[in-house]
């Protein structure tokens, strides 16, 4: 059985700016004391819409089904986000700050060129084996949803799946310009990165022990070093 992990900012997305004036005396610290409780109510909603939309899809992340799992009456979640699609969207960009903060931000620290490409390799590898979302991979749930539906969701999507690619890529080009691994496509390479690591996911999902193995191995035969002269 896959562990769960427990990785969630301590804020949650940005406040509306058209909340009420504040007014002199207590009505300061009541208002803010109102921000802080939506705040609140914000995250814990978005935290049940990406393990939804991980499970089930962003189509399945709806006002009724929030309400339902959160214990908020549905009219206080649609007041949140206004819109199903709004909602959708928000989830996206929430699901990336998580993504980020779990994946991209550790591998930071590291050298650019291989060592860091091997630290976004295995952060990514750790995010869907623990899992940081309930059902996985964020991004591999909903893709596929997506691809041939023109609009904002397929947007955000794209831009975060773009994102990702451009990074590896770039990791790639380093280590080739440092002589660290041999001659390569980088950006061939970082597709075939990126469909290791999603099929991985999946792998992982239907219960293969050993689909990490496979995937290090299959990357270890990517990142192939230049022969010592």
């Amino acid at each position: 059985m896959i562990g769960r992990m427990q990785i969630r900012p301590q804020q949650g997305p940005a406040q509306p700016a058209d909340s009420v004036a504040l007014l002199p005396g207590h009505q300061g610290e009541i208002t803010d004391k109102r921000l802080l409780r939506g705040a609140r109510t914000r995250q814990i909603v978005l935290c049940q819409a990406v393990d939804i939309a991980s499970l089930d899809g962003l189509e399945a992340v709806s006002f009724g089904r929030l309400a339902t799992a959160t214990g908020i009456s549905k009219a206080g979640v649609q007041t949140l986000f206004r819109t199903k699609e709004a909602l959708q969207l928000t989830a996206v960009g929430y699901a990336r700050e998580l993504f980020t903060e779990a994946v991209v931000a550790p591998a930071r620290l590291v050298a650019h060129g291989v060592a860091r490409l091997r630290a976004l390799i295995e952060n990514w590898i750790v995010y869907v084996e623990r899992p940081l979302f309930a059902g996985g991979c964020f991004w591999v749930a909903n893709l596929a949803d997506y691809d041939s539906r023109p609009g904002p969701i397929r947007d955000a999507l794209k831009h975060q799946q773009q994102e990702w690619t451009t990074l590896l890529a770039a990791e790639l080009r380093h280590a080739v310009t440092a002589k660290e691994i041999r001659e390569l496509d980088v950006e061939l390479a970082a597709f075939q990165i990126d469909a290791v690591l999603r099929a991985t996911n999946t792998a992982l999902r239907m219960g293969d022990d050993d689909a990490v193995v496979r995937a290090h191995r299959i990357v270890d035969g990517i990142l192939v070093p230049l022969p010592r002269e």
